[in-house]
């Protein structure tokens, strides 16, 4: 054989050979265990995202985005099953590599996966507890939402791909029916208040009002051009130059078409099954009611607070808290000339609420100012935070009022992250269906938590951490996302931002009694067979809220039941570990430093975020110049 002979033929076989070894690496890891144990982290996010379209258009994950923009995701009870086999299949994997050969990153992936993997699985005999509609979320406002804020709308593609998705709306409902038919049988039926916010919802989304279905009057002329799925799609297409007026034109009409048919129709059935589930469904609203609903209510704390704490601990937490809160906001209110002690807590704020001086004018002027009012709390605080940090997220952000076919029952803010490709920041929507509930002297701990230093500060960067796997760029955990939001309304207060504003600092404490008075009423409603009206008493007496606020809030409570007990357990765990690391370290303390090790780790569960601030701890008393990689 010659010289040119065996180099081609040793180059061929090596050709083949590295086709055959890429290809065994890329069969592994699509439908088997990777190799590395770094792709299979990065697969386990993949293949949700993959399965879950309205997830990739809600994160803007690049090229999947427009691959998957013309589908909705399945919510059939099929898939339901198939996602959570899938999740102890996942868990059987990670279990498979050998955790002591990993190295010390990869260790604190692994067990942070594994933690999660876990929780989830463990509520596997609450896989049809919950009720999947209801007026916080669900099928009827999740899609609208996505449809106005994620889905693009830049070209004639984005345009065709969201007249099909909203031509597949009448299926995706009738998945979710399916799902909610299981659960009746099942005898988990939401209390009546919520049939009732959720058919006043739906039947508002369309149009129409009346307590029949079949004979709802129309409100307005016409309620396909005055709905949000079209009033949205008519501004963006307005600003296409690619396109001429009569193309535009008849793509509005094929936009309200699918609407007046296909959506309105899906919302049609959907009420049409409320209405009938109505004589079914009863007053009693706490989770206790359901199969199991003690062991459930135990499961949902643990998830959301990510510890074993049990109701009554939190309990007992709540009403240790609300007494230490309402001494600090009495000692403010003693000093600016509120004395009378005869009424409650909450009369005195309620009172103060209404003061002119702290209000805005409640209609569209005054909506502007309150968006003007938020952007300058959060430029103010953006330019003095050297002292604390020095880190800071690229993305940027911007204040939004909630969307109006959804602010009845939305809560009065919430933080939406940035998408992954960089396309949209993060938005800090702000809820002004009443400008009078939104009082000056509580702005600046909203716009705090919210956004700087609070959410949009710790959930952005976590977003851009580097060398981590994909699932570390989430905020997974609600006690650690929310903990971190509350903690910023107390460092803010630490650096000096409410230092000549008393009224601005009573609005701190406020939001902590707010916080505090959640694992009360949580617990009470959940655990302690609390009906819906005492724990909006107990709430209404210690906060000063209005009672349309608290009234939103209990009815978020009831149908997310622990989930509002994570914000005061994960900031009080923060607090502790920050002490903790104070007193051991004491001269070598920096906070600086200590804000790395939180916030480059990204969200995690308590009990993972205390190991990590031990090491930090650990290493830092070894090396007195502290870590760099901190």
């Amino acid at each position: 054989m010659t010289k040119k002979r065996t180099w081609k033929f040793w180059t061929g076989r090596t050709i083949l050979g590295l086709l055959f070894i890429g290809g065994l690496w890329l069969t592994n890891l699509i439908w088997f265990r990777p190799f590395n144990i770094n792709h299979f982290y990065d697969k386990v996010f993949i293949e949700l995202a993959i399965s879950d379209p309205e997830l990739v258009t809600q994160l803007g994950i690049p090229v999947l985005y427009d691959i998957y923009k013309e589908d909705l995701s399945d919510a059939s009870d099929k898939k339901g099953w198939e996602d959570f086999l899938k999740l102890k299949d996942d868990l059987a994997a990670l279990q498979s590599y050998d955790f002591e050969s990993q190295s010390k990153e990869n260790k604190l992936n692994t067990k942070i996966l594994s933690w999660y993997l876990r929780k989830q699985i463990e509520g596997e005999p609450f896989f049809y507890h919950g009720y999947p509609v209801n007026q916080m979320f669900g099928v009827q406002s999740n899609l609208p939402s996505l449809m106005e804020s994620s889905h693009k709308l830049r070209d004639e593609s984005d345009i065709e791909a969201y007249i099909i998705r909203l031509s597949k709306f009448g299926a995706k409902f009738d998945q979710v029916l399916e799902r909610l038919r299981i659960r009746e049988e099942k005898g988990i039926i939401p209390p009546q208040f919520v049939i009732d916010r959720v058919i006043s919802e739906m039947s508002g989304f369309i149009g129409k009002k009346g307590s029949n279905h079949i004979n709802l009057e129309i409100t307005n002329e016409d309620p396909v051009k005055s709905n949000i799925l079209y009033t949205h799609f008519n501004s963006k297409l307005a600003q296409l130059e690619d396109l001429t007026d009569q193309e535009k034109e008849a793509y509005k009409i094929k936009v309200e078409n699918e609407i007046r048919t296909t959506v309105f129709e899906a919302y049609g059935a959907l009420i049409l099954y409320f209405e009938a589930l109505k004589s079914k469904a009863t007053t009693k609203d706490g989770v206790w009611k359901l199969p199991d609903g003690d062991d459930f209510y135990q499961y949902q704390l643990s998830e959301n607070t990510t510890t074993d704490y049990t109701p009554e601990k939190v309990h007992q937490i709540g009403l240790s808290e609300v007494a230490r809160i309402k001494t600090e906001m009495w000692n403010i209110l003693t000093l600016e000339g509120y004395t009378d002690t005869t009424k409650t807590l909450g009369e005195i704020i309620q009172k103060l609420n209404k003061e002119e001086r702290f209000l805005y004018q409640n209609n569209d002027e005054g909506r502007k100012e309150v968006i003007d009012g938020y952007n300058d709390i959060l430029d103010e605080i953006n330019n003095g935070l050297d002292e604390a940090f020095d880190i800071r997220p690229k993305a940027s952000m911007e204040v939004k009022r909630v969307p109006e076919f959804k602010e009845e029952s939305s809560a009065g803010a919430y933080y939406e992250l940035p998408l992954m490709d960089g396309s949209r920041g993060g938005i800090f929507y702000a809820n002004l269906r009443d400008v009078t509930e939104t009082v000056k002297f509580g702005m600046k701990t909203l716009a705090y938590h919210e956004g700087i230093p609070g959410h949009h500060f710790q959930v952005a960067i976590q977003g851009e951490l580097k060398n981590v796997p994909i699932f570390r760029t989430f905020p997974l955990f609600t006690a650690y996302t929310e903990g971190w939001a509350l903690y910023a309304e107390r460092l803010a207060w630490e650096l000096g931002f409410y230092e000549t504003d008393p009224f601005g600092n009573l609005g701190r404490l406020q939001a902590e009694m707010f916080r505090a008075v959640r694992l009360v009423v949580d617990t009470g409603i959940h655990y302690k067979k609390w009906t819906r009206e005492e724990a909006i008493e107990y709430m209404i007496s210690n906060t000063g809220m209005t009672t349309g606020e608290v009234v939103t809030e209990i009815e978020r409570y009831i149908v997310m039941p622990g989930q509002a007990c994570a914000y005061k357990i994960g900031m009080m765990k923060i607090l502790e570990l920050r002490e903790k690391a104070k007193s051991k370290l004491s001269n070598q303390f920096k906070l600086k430093e200590f804000h790395n090790v939180v916030l480059k780790n990204g969200a995690v569960p308590l009990d993972i975020l205390e190991e990590i601030i031990n090491d930090y701890i650990n290493v830092s008393l070894i090396n007195s110049d502290g870590l760099s990689e901190y």
